[in-house]
């Protein structure tokens, strides 16, 4: 009985992770509709902000910038000129295009006002989901994909997906500090973010042919 569980969460595995984000983001995009307060958000900031100082702000700022449509859209360039695989850049900007349209219309949706009480940096628009979260998870998510593909070298392979991953994480964090976004608006584009990027690959992987070497 214990083998062919295993043998079940292995083999779906994937799609136990999808499910499991769908549920919590749900769960998290329930209580913002109903506009509850959320504990997740105050002790998401008190944690932050803890960090706060004049050193720290110029430093979150430029983490944030990695999030962003035009750092990204250059970086995907940059990427499209590395993979000459054109499959590889097609779904690259595909990726990025499906992760904003899929932001726009949640955000919309639910149309949460952003945090007021101490904004560090300018931002317009709804707060819930953080977009910067759901392109970093996206964008970064799949490079790490590509990474994990492609790079034969281990040891660099895991320092390099280490980086990105620390990076997305950062990039979140750097919402909250700067007062754009609430915890929960964070942790929400990652999780949603993290079940739309595996259905993706799931569904490009044949097609863009990674398991080929350029």
């Amino acid at each position: 009985m214990k083998e062919k569980i295993k043998k079940f969460l292995k083999k779906n595995l994937k799609w136990i992770i999808v499910f499991l984000c769908l549920i919590y983001f749900l769960e998290i995009t329930g209580d913002v509709y109903e506009k509850e307060i959320m504990t997740k958000d105050i002790i998401g900031y008190k944690i932050v902000s803890k960090f706060m100082s004049e050193y720290i702000t110029p430093i979150a700022k430029f983490i944030t910038l990695f999030g962003s449509a035009i750092t990204l859209i250059l970086f995907s360039i940059i990427l499209c000129i590395i993979f000459k695989n054109k499959k590889i850049g097609i779904s690259i900007f595909l990726n990025l295009g499906i992760t904003g349209a899929l932001n726009q219309i949640l955000k919309q949706i639910i149309q949460r006002p952003r945090p007021t009480e101490l904004r560090l940096a300018e931002a317009s628009g709804y707060s819930f989901p953080s977009g910067h979260s759901m392109a970093s998870v996206a964008f970064y998510g799949f490079l790490i994909y590509l990474i994990y593909k492609k790079v034969e070298n281990k040891k660099i392979r895991n320092i390099i997906i280490a980086c990105l991953s620390i990076l997305i994480i950062l990039i979140g964090a750097s919402r909250i500090y700067l007062g754009v976004h609430y915890t929960s608006d964070v942790l929400a584009g990652f999780l949603v973010t993290i079940s739309y990027l595996m259905i993706y690959i799931n569904i490009i992987d044949d097609y863009i042919g990674t398991n080929n070497k350029d």
